[in-house]
C-alpha cells in the first residue's frame, strides 16, 4: 500500500509539474523549500534554476525601447550629476507627488522617499541581476509604496518582475537636466549644515564639469585638468557606425576642428560611443557647432555601402583595437 501511495504521490507531482510546464505561474520560494510545482524536488533544483538563470542572464541594452535610449547610457556611465523627471503609465499612488530620476543619490542608494513623498531614483546604483531595467523597475515600485523619509535598499528582482518599459510612459519625453554638483539631493541644500554639508562639499568636489549638448542628441562635453572631451552615446548598429567613422577619418573628416581628434570609441550597454580629444580652453559651446556638422556627415556616410579602402580598413582596425566595453 506504502508502495502505491508513492506512485500517485510521484505521478500527482509530475501531472502538477506539467500543468506548470504547461504556462502556470511558479511562486518564488526559498532555495531549499520543495518547489510549488508538485515535483517533489527543492526549489533551488528544481524552477529555481531557471529563475537563477532568468534574473543572472545578461540583457545586452537594458534600455531599448525607453525614450532617449542614449541619454539614458549617457547617464548610467558618464555624467556625474543629471535629473530627469519621470512619467510613469499609471497615476501616482496618494501622496507621491513627482518620481525623478538621478544620476546618483546619497549614500548610493538605489531609491529614496522623501520626507514630502517625492519618489527619487538612483541610476548609478549597484545592480543585483543582468537586467539593470527590471533592477530599476523593482526599486521603483518598493519606493513608490515606501514610508517617507526612508531610502530603498538595493535587493534581486523577481525574475519575472517588470521592468521599466513596463512602467514608464513611453511617449512622454526624457529631456535630462545636467547639474554642476548634488544639491538635488537635499530639498533645501542652501540650509545643510555638520556632515551632511561636508559629504555634500566632497561630492561636488569629485564632480568632473560636464555639459549634455543642445544641437545633438546625447553628447556630452566635460572638462579634465588634462584635456576635454566629447562623448557621443550613438543610436546606431556598431557595425554601420565604425565604418562611417572609418570613412570619416580616412577622408580627414572626423574632426570637430582645429585641435580635436576622434580618438575611439567604446560600448556601453549595447549602444557605441565614439570619444573626441579635445584642448582644454575649448568648452562646450565651441563643440555645438562642428558636432552638428558632424553629425550631417555622419548621416550621410552611413547610407553608403561599398566596401571599405584598405586606407579605410586601417582605420576601422584602429578603432576596434583602441574598442573597450564598459557594461
Amino acid at each position: 500500500m506504502a508502495k502505491k501511495r508513492a506512485t500517485a504521490t510521484r505521478n500527482k507531482g509530475a501531472a502538477q509539474a506539467a500543468r506548470t510546464a504547461e504556462g502556470a505561474a511558479v511562486p518564488v520560494v526559498g532555495a531549499r523549500e520543495p518547489c510549488p510545482c508538485g515535483s517533489g524536488r527543492r526549489y533551488k533544483a528544481c524552477h529555481g534554476r531557471e529563475a537563477a538563470h532568468a534574473v543572472t542572464e545578461l540583457v545586452r541594452r537594458p534600455f531599448e525601447g525607453l525614450p532617449g535610449e542614449c541619454d539614458w547610457v549617457a547617464l548610467r556611465e558618464l555624467v556625474p550629476a543629471a535629473t530627469v523627471p519621470l512619467t510613469l503609465k499609471e497615476k501616482l499612488p496618494e501622496g507621491v507627488p513627482s518620481v525623478t530620476l538621478g544620476t546618483v543619490l546619497p549614500m548610493a542608494w538605489p531609491g529614496l522617499r522623501r520626507d514630502t513623498g517625492a519618489v527619487l531614483l538612483g541610476l548609478q546604483s549597484d545592480t543585483a541581476s543582468g537586467d539593470i531595467s527590471r533592477d530599476l523597475a523593482d526599486t521603483l515600485t518598493r519606493a513608490l509604496t515606501a514610508e517617507p523619509g526612508n531610502p530603498v535598499e538595493g535587493r534581486r528582482p523577481a525574475p519575472d518582475g517588470p521592468r521599466l518599459q513596463d512602467l514608464l510612459d513611453l511617449d512622454a519625453p526624457f529631456v535630462p537636466e545636467v547639474h554642476s554638483g548634488f544639491e538635488y539631493w537635499l530639498e533645501d541644500a542652501e540650509a545643510a549644515t555638520g556632515e551632511v554639508a561636508a559629504s555634500l562639499e566632497r561630492a561636488n568636489q569629485a564632480a568632473i564639469p560636464t555639459v549634455r549638448l543642445t544641437g545633438v542628441d546625447a553628447a556630452y562635453w566635460c572638462e579634465t585638468p588634462e584635456k576635454n572631451h566629447l562623448r557621443w552615446v550613438m543610436p546606431h548598429p556598431e557595425e554601420a557606425l565604425l565604418d562611417a567613422m572609418a570613412r570619416l577619418h580616412a577622408a580627414g573628416a572626423s574632426s570637430l576642428g582645429e585641435g580635436t581628434r576622434l580618438v575611439g570609441s567604446f560600448r556601453a550597454h549595447g549602444l557605441t560611443v565614439p570619444v573626441w580629444d579635445l584642448p582644454v580652453g575649448m568648452g562646450a559651446d565651441e563643440v555645438e557647432k562642428p558636432a552638428a556638422a558632424f553629425g550631417e556627415r555622419l548621416a550621410e556616410t552611413l547610407g553608403r555601402g561599398e566596401p571599405l579602402t584598405a586606407e579605410e580598413r586601417r582605420a576601422r582596425s584602429g578603432f576596434t583595437n583602441r574598442q573597450i566595453t564598459l557594461s
